[in-house]
């Protein structure tokens, strides 16, 4: 295995509350059982606070008011749980900041299954996406982006991190129905 699926923060509580996280579940869906059956490592990653907002940045407006909206960010509630499905063979991975990466042991996973190019899915495509994107160049993984898999509150946001900002990184931007694990035999 040399290619993993990272798809993040497509959890109840952001599907039911954001609507426009909704629509990468349809191509999510449809790609996984053939991400699994092509070898690839799928990675699930939610995003949580304690319920005791230990691990709350002070000062941080933003992240204040995700702790502030209740189930739909807090570990243990139903609004954290992931909102596709789920295998044993996946990986589940609890993090805390926007990227996959900060705080968490996705790398450490990852390197584990000697992977070596990662896919990236989840919302939003400004937030979570580029931060783990961002990341994952620097640990050194080729990165692909799923632009159906992936979405932004403001279109026009998402439109240009895959037109513009991402291809200037040297991501690879395809969708989902085009993605097609190439085996080294």
């Amino acid at each position: 295995m040399t290619t993993a699926l990272i798809i993040g923060d497509v959890q109840r509580g952001i599907t039911s509350g954001y609507p426009f996280a909704r629509q990468v579940v349809p191509p999510l869906t449809e790609l996984l059982p053939r991400a699994r059956a092509a070898g690839a490592l799928v990675a699930f990653v939610h995003f949580a606070f304690r319920p005791n907002g230990a691990d709350l940045p002070p000062g941080n407006a933003m992240f204040r008011s995700f702790y502030e909206a209740g189930d739909a960010f807090l570990e243990g509630s139903a609004g954290a749980e992931i909102d596709l499905p789920v295998t044993e063979e996946d990986v589940v991975v609890l993090k805390r900041r926007a990227s996959a990466f900060a705080g968490t042991d996705l790398d450490l996973v990852l390197r584990a299954g000697g992977v070596d190019t990662i896919l990236v899915a989840g919302v939003a495509t400004s937030a979570m996406v580029a931060a783990t994107c961002y990341d994952a160049a620097d640990r050194g993984y080729r990165v692909t982006v799923l632009r159906d898999g992936c979405a932004d509150g403001d279109a026009v946001m998402h439109d240009f991190f895959m037109d513009a900002v991402f291809p200037s990184r040297g991501f690879e931007v395809i969708t989902c129905a085009d993605w097609q694990e190439v085996r080294e035999e």
